[in-house]
């Protein structure tokens, strides 16, 4: 896998205090090269380089080389799933014998075989696949929770059910019967988060060892029709040589995933499978509140249910009602000093499974955070907005959701669909007052193939509508809605890819609404020194952007991408999608080269030049970089990683980290970052990242060291710890903002700061089974911060620092912040789909305006001083297929 690191130091201080950023990237675009390389596991890392000569095998009565379709044959009797090829259909199905290997050598020949045998009846489709090793005492499996990879022999099925070459499904296994599934949309991405009842059974014996699929029909996609053709592609992982092979051979220089598969064929009159599924819950917990009498532990129950239904061969409704997601890991603590709002993934499973149909091509500033489009899905369920004007720490912390309902799909005809309504109660603070309306949330997405998949033209529409009263009428929009068209072709032998997207937006609401938006963060129309006019009567707002991109993401060893993008000032996505400004023109550029094939000196070798700018609207330069970083694996499998920045090759100035105040002139500068990563087959798997910035001339400058161990105890206990610090020294951090007394006028106050920086992520994974885990994480963050005399913008666009700022004789103070997080989660499926949670929740967080110095042992202590926030939460789902 194309490995791009970054390194973002975002930190953040309570009621809004403080708010800037320093970043110090590396790789600002390579990842969009790693979805190129490689698909998900596809071409992750690769394990082990040892060469031992292949096992014999028997002489098989039909071979299926690459060039070939498989074919499946009907069973009429079910096969027994227990890694046996002694049942009838075995002895008689045609076998798929063709495998070549793809990593390290594209199109070598393996040097164990590999043969698969493919099944049918009305009910499911049946693979038995057979890996020989001649050391099967040697093949590499461990134990892990369903959906995680180790560092295992694999196997896996690959299906494209509709044939569409761009939607499949993935199914793998490793020795010990770990599953893993994905869902894979637009020909390489994968839905990590999907999840189907199926079966499997493995078995090592003396020639290798086995994997016995049972997939049900009930499963997959598929149109209506008498006799089908599937896509098939199935892959081999070998860990300790680090091999991987495929049928038929997928070539990690070409475009595409699932384009790459060969064809199934010989099913002939599959019934059209009943598609119902619904999984009640039962849930309890005890959360901390904190009140005016101090903490307490309420308990709450309740009851809710998910729904998979079928409504035409090619349409799944999914629907949950009052759902709840206490079994997700928290987000890891952050302080943001930035002046832009922090991303958070998304980690709730309905909102994860099928999220890639309703993507759209749009916000891809930062093309190493993927595109994160019109719709953003954590806005749904969200921390009550005007809690912190109308709550107090007693008041509820999220919206709760009373039903949600998607239908997604794919027609015959190439139309994929998606269509999400939510509804979200209204919740209230304190003397019953709104924090947050009842609102309803919908999104519409529709995505024509054309061409056999070559290219395709969608539209997407997202509506938020909320029930507002005389306390939220003031502060929220009433509606927002937002639409676009987005467009793909590849040429080229597919190896091309020329995009473009067109949107637009509006909002309506009560006049303070919308003022109070044309002031935020996102928009900053009061600004002094743009063209741009608040409008305090205005009871709307309403704006358009666009996006054009040119890539090459296959053939020969060099990649390119170039992408453009444009938003109005008043473009406004952010009640239902995510935007951290408007006004706003980007450019990005990225050129690699990635060297593939083997050599004495390293396995592969990738090179990356990234270089981008942004401009406002209007013309004025906000931003320019330009970078190279290098990933190589050595023939030992270890990773080398490096890279440097250039920062403000020529003048840019920052429009909002005056937070409404001036634009002020970027210092020049530049950030290092070197890195390297243990081999992944030994016991203890060790890394270290450090790096650096040096700007301002001279007085911003920074160190970083992030170091990390993984350790593998047995086949069923892992662990890992990985730590974080940073020591930096920022020559004009924003403070606050002030009136003066005298003029009335608007005051942006920065002030040099000192600030050091740890956090660790600890984790321990016990398996006791493939059905039966415990996971635990915990996340302590520390960050000190000291400012010297607070300054004024004297001449905010000088060249020279020392021309920029009037030093005045106030102290700037400083801030401590301390935060505990951690989870600990007993899962058990205890039936296929059916599932028990017990889960430990425990927070503590602190911050006071007030300087110090870091001195980890006694911040430590001050940390596990401070109150505890707990929740204990068990969830019993039951799985029913009526």
């Amino acid at each position: 896998m194309l490995f791009s690191f970054a390194r973002t130091v975002l930190h953040t201080v309570r009621e809004g205090r403080v708010r800037a950023v320093t970043s110090f990237t590396v790789a600002s675009m390579a990842a969009m090269a790693a979805a190129v390389t490689c698909v998900g596991d596809v071409g992750a890392q690769a394990t082990g380089n040892t060469r031992t000569e292949g096992a014999s095998a028997a002489v098989t009565p039909t071979r299926t080389p690459a060039m070939l379709p498989a074919t499946a044959v009907r069973a009429a009797n079910t096969p027994v799933l227990d890694g046996v090829d002694n049942d009838a259909v075995w002895q008689n199905a045609p076998v798929v014998d063709g495998f070549l290997e793809y990593q390290p050598r594209v199109g070598g020949e393996p040097r164990f075989r590999t043969t698969v045998r493919v099944a049918f009846d009305d009910k499911a489709l049946y693979v038995f696949a057979r890996m020989y090793d001649p050391a099967p005492d040697s093949i590499m499996a461990l134990l892990s929770r369903r959906d995680v990879r180790t560092n295992s022999d694999h196997f896996k099925v690959v299906i494209d059910s509709y044939h569409d070459r761009r939607t499949g499904y993935e199914f793998a296994v490793n020795p010990v019967g770990v599953k893993r599934d994905f869902l894979v949309y637009n020909d390489n991405n994968e839905d990590v988060t999907w999840d189907a009842i199926w079966d499997v059974a493995t078995r090592i014996d003396s020639l290798g060892w086995t994997a016995e699929y049972r997939l049900p029909f009930s499963q997959l996609r598929f149109p209506a029709q008498q006799a089908h053709t599937f896509g098939l592609l199935f892959v081999r992982e070998i860990a300790r040589t680090g091999e991987r092979l495929s049928w038929p051979l997928f070539r990690p220089d070409a475009q595409g995933f699932i384009s790459q598969g060969g064809d199934l064929v010989g099913l002939q009159d599959i019934p059209s499978p009943r598609r119902l599924e619904i999984t009640p819950y039962a849930l309890t917990k005890s959360t901390t509140r904190f009140g005016a009498n101090g903490a307490t532990h309420p308990q709450q129950s309740t009851v809710g249910a998910d729904l998979k239904m079928g409504l035409a061969s090619n349409l799944t409704l999914d629907a949950a009602v009052n759902p709840d997601f206490g079994q997700v890991e928290a987000d890891p603590s952050l302080l943001n000093l930035s002046a832009f709002e922090p991303y958070f993934e998304e980690r709730r499973p309905f909102f994860l499974e099928g999220a890639g149909i309703f993507a759209f091509r749009n916000f891809c500033g930062d093309i190493d955070t993927g595109c994160r489009g019109l719709f953003y899905s954590r806005r749904i369920g969200r921390a009550p907005q005007l809690v912190g004007r109308f709550g107090d720490a007693a008041s509820p912390q999220q919206s709760t959701i009373l039903g949600a309902a998607k239908i997604t799909g794919r027609t015959n005809s190439g139309l994929s669909v998606g269509v999400l309504d939510v509804v979200t109660e209204r919740m209230v603070g304190t003397e019953n007052r709104t924090i947050e309306p009842m609102t309803n949330h919908a999104v519409v997405r529709l995505q024509q193939d054309l061409a056999g998949g070559q290219s395709g033209v969608g539209a997407m529409v997202t509506a938020v509508n909320r029930s507002l009263d005389e306390w939220t009428q003031p502060w929220l929009r009433r509606e927002a809605y937002t639409g676009g068209i987005d467009g793909r072709h590849r040429f080229g032998q597919r190896n091309y890819e020329a995009t473009f997207s067109l949107s637009g937006s509006t909002v309506r609401g009560d006049a303070r609404s919308i003022l109070q938006l044309q002031t935020d963060g996102v928009h900053r129309y009061q600004r002094p020194d743009d063209a741009l006019q608040v409008d305090s009567s205005a009871t709307s707002m309403s704006g358009h952007a666009q996006r054009v991109s040119l890539s090459k993401f296959g053939g020969g060893i060099t990649r390119f991408q170039f992408v453009y993008q444009r938003f109005s000032a008043g473009y406004e996505t952010n009640d239902l999608g995510f935007q951290a400004r408007a006004d706003q023109q980007i450019a990005r550029g990225w050129y690699a080269f990635q060297l593939l094939k083997p050599t004495a000196y390293y396995r592969r070798a990738f090179i990356n030049t990234n270089f981008g700018t942004d401009w406002s609207a209007a013309g004025m330069n906000t931003w320019n970089s330009a970078n190279t970083n290098w990933h190589i694996e050595l023939p030992t499998q270890w990773w080398l990683h490096g890279g440097i920045t250039a920062q403000t090759l020529f003048p840019a100035y920052d429009d909002r980290v005056a937070r409404g105040g001036p634009a002020i002139r970027l210092p020049s500068g530049f950030n290092y970052s070197v890195g390297v990563e243990g081999d992944p087959r030994r016991v203890l798997i060790p890394s270290v990242f450090i790096g650096g910035r040096r700007a301002e001339e001279g007085r911003s400058s920074s160190f970083w060291v992030d170091p990390n161990l993984q350790f593998r105890a047995s086949s069923r206990f892992s662990a890992s710890i990985s730590a974080s610090w940073q020591r930096a020294n920022i020559g004009s951090q924003w403070v606050r903002n002030r009136t003066d007394n005298v003029t009335g006028a608007l005051q942006s106050l920065f002030a040099p700061l000192e600030q050091t920086t740890f956090s660790s992520s600890i984790r321990l994974n016990f398996t006791a089974t493939p059905t039966l885990s415990l996971q635990v994480w915990g996340q302590p963050y520390l960050s000190t911060g000291d400012y010297d005399r607070l300054m004024l913008p004297a001449a905010p666009r000088a060249a020279k620092y020392a021309d920029r700022w009037q030093v005045t004789a106030e102290d700037g103070g400083g801030f401590q912040f301390r935060e505990w997080r951690s989870n600990v989660v007993a899962r058990w499926e205890y039936r296929p789909g059916s599932t028990v949670f017990l889960v430990w929740q425990h927070g503590r967080s602190g911050y006071e305006d007030m300087s110090g110095r870091f001195a980890f042992g006694p911040d430590m202590r001050d940390l596990f001083g401070l109150p505890p926030n707990n929740t204990f939460l068990l969830k019993v789902s039951y799985w029913l297929n009526p």
